[in-house]
């Protein structure tokens, strides 16, 4: 029992010192404990398979899909419209929608569904920071989990320990009173101490940070939007069947083809998949194909005469600007610079081979703070020119890699990663919805576990990922490690007697004092011990002692048992004691003393609430 504490204590210093990783710290405590034989392979290693830690990873990569199809920016937009340009609105639309939600899912499901939303509305606002936001979010989960019977995995516990010693059982809204407590407690103490300790961090982060210009910021420069039209082919058109050369509506028109868009099983809105195709020379064009072409109003005017295309943007004049706009799903566009020595210097562009050898085009030439868009086939190449090409992503990676002849401008593969999938949103929003009613509805006769697994998998095989591996790279592994690591602590602390002689120690010596005094030992002991390891162990060892000790002096054991749920649930001093505080820890840049700084003075007004409203809300 004492080597296990020893291990305890040291990996909390640790902790707290913040000098080595938290889940290299939590792997060091594993070992140590099965170096000193209290824990068995298997038992160390259990926590690798607990359910908690499988959910987690799912709901990284759901978490993930949400972001990636855009559906996180169309939510925080429509929050934003709300909250105004109110920084104090923000954060308290914040800390509602989050509890209501954590409400009726799992705490760890609501910050995976919210986390998001949350990071695209301070990217898209620079006023705003995450990170004065992301805390509290995880704070607010575990508050609204408090809610209702299900909300969080404690007041289960607490349900089951009543029940099997014959107490009638709780109903699903018995804890709404002392959820919306906890919310707006929460609420109170956060505001100040958010603004004062989490404000400026994580702002110095990217300011080192060279970027090149966003795929935004280079549609405007070179203008690749104005005079862009969309022209479609209908079955009946002369073009269906020809290739790009076949048509040739350069010569003929003196238009430049860019994409050709195609739409896939576009009648099943939620299965829609978009194919972008380089105007490539030998490129088949087909029915309800949309045709990408940049020129001259007056002759997009008479191509779509001569072959009877649908224009899908209409105009008054030649004046007018182009409606169509440029998504770089599979098609990206990048910048290169021609160094002095390179080979193709005095080349012509045509002479190059770009579309030969890398099937890339190249929309444009920046010389000096000249601009050249036109004819630039016979365009001869000058050392220092900014060449624009445009390509797949792939075909922009292998140019990136030639790095004798040019060097490619800012971070193009970045760039592409942050290019959101938008047809793909309704589909997101359809399987986040179905994970949630798996989770909320009893009819439905599937795990919360098994729910976030159909929810994770049915991301990437629908294709809300451009590929596996960007799923995977949505997965924060130091924060999986981090729980999986500290779960089998609870294991050995059970093992060796350690849980249960803190938990008696505390709990005897204050029963002398009367019920409210024995409470608050509960609840403290709990909330004490839930900083270490996970809320629903503390939960499982401490509700049998509540109980018990409720029935030696012949009082209800509802306000003992509720002492042992709020104090599991509502321990923010670490980041390891409940799944959402360990979720947000790495895209708030936060460090343990973070916090410690917030959730330590939070807890303990919480608590200090808690040993007074709980009495009131359930007698003894």
């Amino acid at each position: 029992m004492l080597t296990t504490i020893c291990i305890l204590v040291l990996a909390a210093i640790f902790f707290v010192s913040g000098r080595i990783r938290s889940d290299i710290v939590a792997l060091c405590a594993l070992v140590a404990l099965l170096v000193f034989h209290i824990l068995t392979p298997e038992e160390a290693l259990s926590g690798f398979s607990n359910s908690v830690v499988i959910m987690m990873i799912g709901l990284f990569v759901v978490g993930g899909a949400i972001f990636q199809t855009g559906l996180a920016k169309m939510i925080s937009s429509r929050i934003l419209k709300l909250a105004g340009d109110s920084e104090l609105r923000l954060f308290l639309l914040i800390m509602v929608v989050t509890s209501a939600i954590g409400a009726f899912v799992s705490n760890t499901g609501t910050v995976a569904l919210m986390l998001p939303i949350v990071v695209s509305m301070a990217a898209s606002n620079p006023r705003m920071n995450a990170s004065r936001l992301l805390m509290p979010l995880a704070f607010a989960s575990s508050m609204g989990g408090m809610m209702t019977l299900i909300g969080t995995p404690p007041n289960l516990v607490i349900q089951n320990t009543l029940t099997e010693a014959g107490h009638p059982a709780l109903s699903f809204f018995s804890f709404l009173p002392v959820g919306l407590v906890c919310v707006a407690v929460g609420t109170l103490v956060l505001l100040p101490l958010s603004k004062m300790f989490l404000s400026k961090r994580g702002k110095g982060e990217a300011a080192g940070q060279q970027h090149g210009k966003s795929l935004k910021e280079l549609v405007q420069e070179y203008g690749l939007s104005d005079n862009l039209f969309r022209l479609k082919i209908p079955a009946g058109s002369a073009l269906k069947g020809q290739t790009v050369i076949e048509a040739d509506l350069r010569r003929k028109y003196g238009l430049n083809v860019l994409e050709v868009r195609r739409g896939e099983t576009s009648q099943h809105r939620f299965l829609k998949t978009i194919t972008q195709k380089l105007a490539e020379p030998n490129t088949v064009l087909q029915a309800e194909d949309i045709l990408y072409v940049k020129g001259d109003f007056g002759q997009i005017d008479a191509l779509a005469r001569d072959y009877r295309l649908e224009l899908m943007d209409s105009h008054a004049s030649e004046e007018t600007h182009g409606a169509g706009t440029l998504d770089f799903y599979d098609i990206g566009i990048a910048e290169i610079l021609i160094m002095p020595a390179s080979r193709i210097v005095n080349r012509t562009v045509k002479e190059t081979g770009f579309r030969d050898k890398f099937n890339v085009n190249v929309l444009g030439i920046r010389r000096k703070k000249e601009y050249l868009l036109q004819d630039l086939g016979n365009v001869q190449i000058h050392a220092g020119d900014v060449l624009l090409i445009q390509g797949t992503w792939n075909d922009i990676s292998r140019v990136s890699r030639e790095d004798e002849d040019w060097v490619v401008l800012g971070e193009p593969l970045s760039e592409a990663a942050k290019v959101t999938l938008d047809y793909k949103a309704p589909l997101a929003a359809a399987i986040m919805v179905l994970m949630v009613a798996m989770m909320v509805f009893d009819f439905i006769p599937v795990a919360p576990v098994t729910a976030v697994m159909i929810a994770g998998l049915l991301m990437v095989l629908t294709g809300c990922f451009r590929n596996v591996e960007a799923a995977y790279k949505t997965i924060n592994w130091e924060s999986v490690v981090l729980i999986a690591a500290m779960l089998p602590m609870s294991l050995a602390l059970e093992k060796t007697g350690g849980a249960e002689f803190i938990s008696n120690s505390l709990v005897s010596g204050l029963g002398a004092y009367g019920p409210l005094a024995l409470m608050a030992g509960i609840y403290f002991t709990t909330s004490l011990m839930t900083m270490f390891i996970s809320n629903t162990a503390t939960a499982v060892l401490l509700a049998p002692i509540a109980l018990h000790s409720a029935q030696q002096i012949g009082v209800s054991p509802v306000p003992f048992l509720f002492a042992v749920t709020v104090g599991a649930s509502m321990c923010f001093a670490s980041p390891f004691s409940t799944p959402p505080n360990a979720l947000v820890m790495s895209a708030g840049h936060y460090t343990f003393m973070d916090y410690v700084k917030v959730g330590l003075p939070l807890q303990i007004i919480m608590g200090v609430v808690m040993v007074f409203v709980l009495p009131l809300l359930f007698p003894f």
